[in-house]
């Protein structure tokens, strides 16, 4: 594969409202305390989405990549796409009732061969701003692989009784995701990817052992449990990669704690596998 070069730069924009049913149902979906007109710092994942029309859909539930002009993401021939990174920075708070847009810009386009085979790595540039102002800032890192081979075996979670030990951690919140909290993030992101719903999807086409966390939903906990602990708005930047998956059922280990530059934050699984690493400022 090659010849991506001609996608860099390529741009896409999307326009959006953030209503108060909108903000009330974010805010229902991850059990959130937070009350007011002002946003939580991870609402800007459930705005400005890609509207696809169901019948351009692929067989996992993605949009179908075209090589077309009107084409925004590139037509790598590689079934399975995962959001790996971003790098966020928080700039302004959005608020209920703002007119929300945001443009997005393809940075790079890098292959590699890893382990699991081919894979493509697109970097895409995401500004979002409310009511005019700039208010996220977002280098997005999406990984595209290849097929799974087999259905074959990630580590099963440990026993109940064999909890990861978290006493290192300052701040700690535990919490089982539960098929229901999926339904409603793949609902509030418009997100038809069939890992987060379909079980005999996920584990037998794409080899999971069961039905799969979404990645922003992940991060979203965890910004979530630094508003908990700092109060709301309160981080100026978050930095954050996916290292394996999260799965509905299992506890997931949501922890931070303080360091000299900021905060470090991790969601770990139960069988003390980190899930997400992550950097706050």
């Amino acid at each position: 594969m090659s010849g991506w070069d001609t996608w860099i730069g390529r741009t896409a924009e999307q326009q959006d409202l953030l209503t108060p049913g909108a903000l009330a149902r974010f805010r229902a979906t991850i059990d959130s305390a937070e009350t007011g007109a002002v946003a939580a710092q991870a609402i800007h994942w459930c705005l400005c989405l890609p509207d696809a029309p169901t019948a351009t859909l692929g067989a996992d539930g993605h949009p179908l990549r075209a090589d077309a002009e009107d084409s925004f993401m590139p037509p790598i021939p590689l079934p399975r796409r995962m959001w790996a990174a971003s790098d966020v920075r928080f700039l302004a708070p959005i608020r209920a009732e703002a007119s929300v847009s945001r443009r997005s810009a393809i940075a790079t386009i890098r292959e590699k061969t890893g382990g699991t085979g081919q894979l493509v790595f697109v970097e895409v540039d995401h500004d979002t701003h409310a009511d005019g102002v700039l208010a996220v800032h977002e280098r997005q890192t999406i990984v595209f692989r290849e097929a799974a081979t087999s259905a074959a075996p990630l580590p099963s979670p440990a026993p109940a009784t064999g909890a990861p030990d978290l006493s290192d951690w300052s701040w700690r919140r535990t919490l089982v995701p539960s098929e229901a909290m999926l339904f409603r993030y793949s609902a509030l992101t418009f997100n038809s990817h069939r890992i987060h719903y379909d079980r005999p999807y996920a584990t037998e086409a794409e080899g999971y052992r069961g039905l799969v966390v979404h990645g922003p939903l992940t991060a979203t906990l965890l910004l979530d449990l630094a508003q908990r602990e700092l109060g709301a708005n309160a981080l100026a930047s978050f930095t954050m990669r996916a290292q394996a998956p999260a799965f509905a059922g299992e506890p997931l280990h949501l922890v931070g704690r303080a360091t000299e530059s900021g905060w470090e934050m991790a969601a770990i699984g139960p069988d003390g596998r980190t899930i997400m690493a992550a950097s706050a400022g």
